[in-house]
């Protein structure tokens, strides 16, 4: 799928996850921070990267208290010397960002895209309500850089997106109201409506700045970025984040990742391997599908070749592989490939 001798990667993304085990585990097994929900469990840490396009070229396996910063670092170290690499970033969704993290990945040389929490930095007021005009870059994508106090944001508008956050934030409060006619007391206790509710003493009546306040949001994500990429690239490299979470979705079920039933580090890591090398064919697949035109999503086609079979047949002393007819949608897949589906029936060798 790739020319190994001459692989140049112009932007990649790495990612973790972690795998636990029932039981001891291998020596690599240990107890750390898990993103299955399971700290009672032992586990070990495995990365992936991946080009910007969403296809798997490497991973690697940690012990299972390894943080993710070391991660990124061992990485860095390993992939220098097996690619040639022009730049690793670091592309995390809301929930990673933080001042210490954002000071190793710096530390470590390495550049990043990070979503932003925006109701909860304080900086977002400023940033949000910076002039300047936007910038297409697709029906559904608007982008415009702003600076604040040395650091670059990216702030993305959904126009589609913002107007459904229009119309739904005016059906609440037109609800709103309505109700506020029969009596405040009921509305206290509901989060959603009580953003928007002003307390004067035993008078609750509609917050006019916290609408206002809450209009700023619509569509919008904010992104936070060391990088030099365009801010339309700053965007859809965070877009195909997803990429590496759905890869991420397939080891764990799809592909078997877990349970894992072997005891020693070397067998560990081979039954990772495997799983991420039919998480590389898996890919390839889904890639020729698409190049081909076709209308069947991969799972459906997997079911289908699924009852391909090969059966092994005597007869009057001759041996014939026999293959079972194709049902469904199978021979997309090898049209997909441009391979010709193997004969009806083979004949053997003696031996």
């Amino acid at each position: 799928v790739r020319n190994i001798f001459n692989l140049k990667l112009d932007l990649v993304f790495w990612d973790t996850t972690s795998t636990y085990f029932e039981g001891r585990g291998p020596e690599m097994a240990a107890e750390g921070y898990s993103k299955d929900h399971r700290p009672d469990c032992r586990q070990v840490v495995i990365g992936v990267l991946m080009t910007k396009d969403g296809f798997p070229v490497a991973h690697q396996v940690f012990p299972g208290n390894t943080a993710d910063i070391e991660t990124f670092r061992e990485c860095l170290k390993e992939l220098r010397k097996r690619f040639n690499i022009d730049r690793v970033v670091v592309v995390a969704d809301r929930g990673m960002l933080s001042r210490k993290l954002v000071r190793e990945i710096e530390e470590a040389g390495l550049a990043y895209i990070f979503g932003v929490k925006m109701r909860r930095l304080k900086a977002m007021a400023e940033v949000l309500s910076r002039g300047g005009r936007y910038q297409v870059v697709d029906e559904n994508l608007k982008v415009k850089e702003v600076m604040h106090e040395g650091e670059r944001y990216i702030i993305c508008l959904n126009p589609k997106e913002a107007e459904r956050d229009r119309l739904a934030r005016e059906e609440m409060l037109a609800d709103l109201t309505r109700k506020l006619k029969q009596g405040p007391k009921q509305l206290v206790g509901n989060r959603g409506y009580r953003r928007y509710l002003k307390f004067t003493g035993a008078t609750v009546s509609i917050d006019e700045e916290k609408i206002a306040f809450e209009k700023r949001f619509d569509g919008k994500y904010v992104l936070k970025t060391n990088t030099e990429l365009a801010p339309s690239e700053v965007a859809q490299s965070y877009k195909l984040l997803w990429q590496v979470e759905r890869a991420f979705r397939e080891l764990k079920t799809g592909l078997n990742l877990r349970p894992v039933y072997h005891h020693t580090d070397s067998r560990v890591r081979g039954h990772i391997m495997v799983c991420f090398l039919a998480l590389v064919l898996e890919t390839a697949l889904c890639r020729k599908l698409k190049e081909a035109g076709s209308r069947f999503s991969y799972s459906e086609l997997l079911e289908d070749l699924k009852e391909l079979r090969a059966v092994d047949v005597s007869l009057g002393g001759q041996r014939f592989l026999a293959r079972t007819e194709m049902v469904g949608q199978a021979y997309e897949a090898f049209k997909a490939l441009g391979l010709r589906p193997p004969n009806l029936v083979q004949v053997m060798p003696p031996n």
